[in-house]
């Protein structure tokens, strides 16, 4: 076979290639509270996870570039010592709102417990089926997430087969000491997110995210009231979950993401009746009853 056709063959291989990743994540490594005079070993973890994350395939399915899914991983490191690594991880995700330039933040969530080993140019490969390590499993039970949460936004239950996948995860780091994988290591942590998302008890937070989303944040542009409308909507129907579980770890997710976007959103733009909303607010979110008093609607 010629150069011509043996170079043909490796660009649509590495075209296609491109088009499967998912994830365009952004990866900080802070290390401004460890006292370690080289930086390197940071520079090149920052690195490695960014790479990682963004050519690793987590899904059966293609993505164009223009439809990768924008998140962060922002660890705040608080100790180093003999390749153990000790921090807090930040997770946040965003998804596009349809005919705009905006990205409505799905996920700003906070991961306490975040203890590992890495060693510097340790190379990261992920297996559905096994436990690598608690880095690996840590970002990839999060690629999950954010993966299914996105596809939730775009169809009701479109995350399940995602979930599924980051409980297989938690399942398998359950045999290593390191915290947040099981239930008894706290009660926000991961064992208790994907076990929230794959439970019926908290199925008004997925189906709030799909209403809020595809039928709300999707019609702004050509409907903003009626898109208004729609994003009342999901907020009531977050109203039966709070009468349940008034504490509800997936309520607390709800509003850590979506709290400056609703006030922002209905101090503008065409007036609609937002009194009751209001009232369901103060009740469901009251963590943040000084910023719904911001909103004149």
């Amino acid at each position: 076979m010629n150069k011509f056709y043996l170079s043909l063959i490796n660009i649509v291989f590495f075209c296609s290639h491109l088009k499967a990743q998912e994830l365009n994540a952004q990866v900080v490594v802070n290390s401004d509270l460890v006292n370690q005079t080289n930086q390197q070993i940071f520079t090149t973890l920052e690195r490695s996870l960014k790479e990682f994350i963004n050519t690793q395939v987590w899904t059966s399915k293609e993505f164009l570039n223009q439809e990768k899914i924008n998140c962060s991983f922002v660890f705040n490191l608080s100790g180093y010592s003999n390749d153990q690594f000790e921090a807090s991880l930040q997770v946040q995700s965003q998804r596009p709102v349809f005919d705009s330039n905006y990205d409505s933040p799905i996920i700003n969530f906070l991961d306490k417990d975040v203890i590992f080993s890495y060693q510097e140019f340790q190379p990261l490969f992920f297996n559905q089926s096994s436990f690598e390590s608690n880095l690996i499993s840590l970002i990839s039970f999060y690629a999950k997430i954010i993966i299914g949460l996105d596809a939730d936004s775009f169809a009701i239950n479109g995350g399940d087969s995602y979930y599924d996948e980051a409980y297989q995860i938690v399942n398998l780091s359950q045999t290593t000491s390191r915290k947040g994988w099981k239930p008894s290591d706290g009660t926000r942590n991961r064992f208790w997110l994907v076990d929230a998302l794959r439970s019926n008890t908290f199925r008004e937070y997925r189906l709030a995210l799909y209403t809020y989303h595809r039928q709300g944040l999707d019609q702004m542009t050509s409907n903003p009231e009626g898109g208004k409308l729609a994003l009342i909507k999901s907020i009531q129907q977050l109203e039966p979950l709070y009468q349940r579980r008034p504490n509800a770890f997936l309520l607390q997710i709800f509003f850590d993401a979506k709290v400056e976007e609703i006030v922002n959103l209905f101090k503008e733009g065409p007036k609609v009746n937002f009194k009751k909303t209001e009232e369901v607010l103060k009740k469901i979110a009251p963590f943040f009853g000084a910023r719904w008093k911001q909103i004149k609607a």
